[in-house]
């Protein structure tokens, strides 16, 4: 191993277990039980927030991932903390979905079905499955694969729908966030379907979920990959006609590896290959956001030639995954150097040496984004699995 590789994984090991310490430290909720809602830009906790039920699916995963590394019965007992909060207050029992929030005293806020959501805590369950082996855990995960199936999965034209109301009917706002276009089937949210869903095949081989897996790659292959440009198609409506939006870099190089690492999961020769292939043309592709710094840009609108000149946390984890992961396919020595280019700028600008964690970013200037450090959107998954798919494969 070259000192670049070994001293990159030693520093990633080290990152890695300080930005746990920060969630164990920093969001357990003593009061109300789970994990606080927000905290700001100056580590000033708000108790009485809202509880995502993203942030909460995440959570679960990260440290039941970071259990696997650490081997710290501290990681595993967090992780246990998230899936009964999940289980006891984000499940919603008389419908078998999770509610989008929840008030900070755990009683439903937001109950609408947000597809997103269901899939990101398949994701939490299965990682928590496969280090705890508690049997609630996958029958809750195979119980909202089937709601998935049931309600949101288009059989006359292929994909997902992104929401429904708490008892499955239409909705009409669809949208994740204020910042997305209000339609029916997303990039954003078929890229986690398949990552959750995969995650489950590793714990649960039915054959059925293997065989629905091939085809959400398929169809992602279809209509989310412009095999042209090499970037991705975010938004489309039920009939697969696409509205025209911006470039999202860290979409795009999450979806890179990510999508990859789901044909290799499910053991299609054929989606492998494809994927592999859609990889290294992404990763060309993303070149044009990363600024000379070694940091990523966070979206550039081509419609208007307007480059959004903010560089968030998550990009940069996923440019970390992403060009590691070109670097392993193709050899080429410019890849990893872009990935410890990289690695520098984000413990230059984007690591709070003061109060843990990753800021959310920076502006065009270089001036800290006084963002959540914790909240609805800010969570340790990007940053985490970042370090923990590079310590693996290191």
């Amino acid at each position: 191993m070259n000192s670049n590789l070994k001293n990159l994984k030693t520093e990633l090991n080290l990152e890695l277990q300080n930005i746990l310490s920060y969630w164990m430290e920093n969001t357990l909720d003593e009061k109300n039980g789970g994990f606080t809602g927000q905290i700001d830009y100056n580590n000033n906790i708000n108790n009485e927030a809202e509880k995502g039920s993203v942030l909460n699916a995440r959570l679960l995963w990260t440290f039941s991932a970071a259990y696997k590394i650490s081997k710290n019965a501290e990681h595993l007992n967090t992780a246990k903390r998230a899936f009964e909060y999940i289980s006891e207050h984000f499940y919603d029992a008389e419908f078998g979905g999770i509610f989008w929030s929840i008030n900070y005293n755990g009683t439903p806020k937001d109950t609408k079905n947000q597809i997103y959501a269901l899939a990101f805590v398949i994701y939490g369950l299965s990682e928590y499955y496969s280090v705890s082996k508690d049997e609630k855990s996958l029958e809750l995960a195979i119980a909202l694969y089937s709601k998935i199936q049931e309600h949101s999965y288009d059989s006359e034209k292929g994909g997902y729908l992104e929401a429904f109301t708490r008892d499955w009917k239409p909705i009409d706002d669809l949208r994740l966030s204020e910042k997305d276009a209000n339609e029916k089937k997303t990039m954003n949210t078929h890229l986690h379907i398949v990552e959750g869903f995969a995650n489950l095949y590793t714990v649960w081989k039915d054959e059925s979920l293997r065989k629905v897996i091939i085809e959400l790659l398929e169809t992602i292959e279809k209509y989310f990959i412009n095999t042209e440009t090499g970037h991705l198609r975010l938004f489309f409506d039920e009939n697969w006609i696409e509205k025209k939006d911006v470039i999202s870099y860290g979409h795009d190089i999450e979806a890179a590896w990510l999508l990859l690492q789901c044909a290799e999961i499910v053991e299609d020769e054929v989606l492998i290959a494809n994927y592999k292939t859609y990889a290294l043309q992404i990763a060309e592709a993303t070149k044009e956001g990363i600024d000379e710094d070694g940091g990523l840009w966070y979206e550039f609108d081509p419609e208007t030639n307007e480059l959004m000149a903010e560089k968030h946390w998550w990009p940069q984890a996923e440019l970390m995954i992403g060009y590691f992961t070109s670097w392993q396919l193709s050899g080429k020595q410019e890849y990893l150097d872009i990935v410890l280019k990289n690695w520098d700028f984000i413990k230059k600008y984007i690591l709070d040496k003061e109060n843990g964690e990753w800021f959310w970013g920076i502006d065009s200037n270089y001036s800290t984004m006084k963002n959540d450090k914790a909240g609805f959107w800010k969570c340790p998954y990007h940053n985490s699995r970042a370090c923990i798919e590079l310590i693996h494969r290191i």
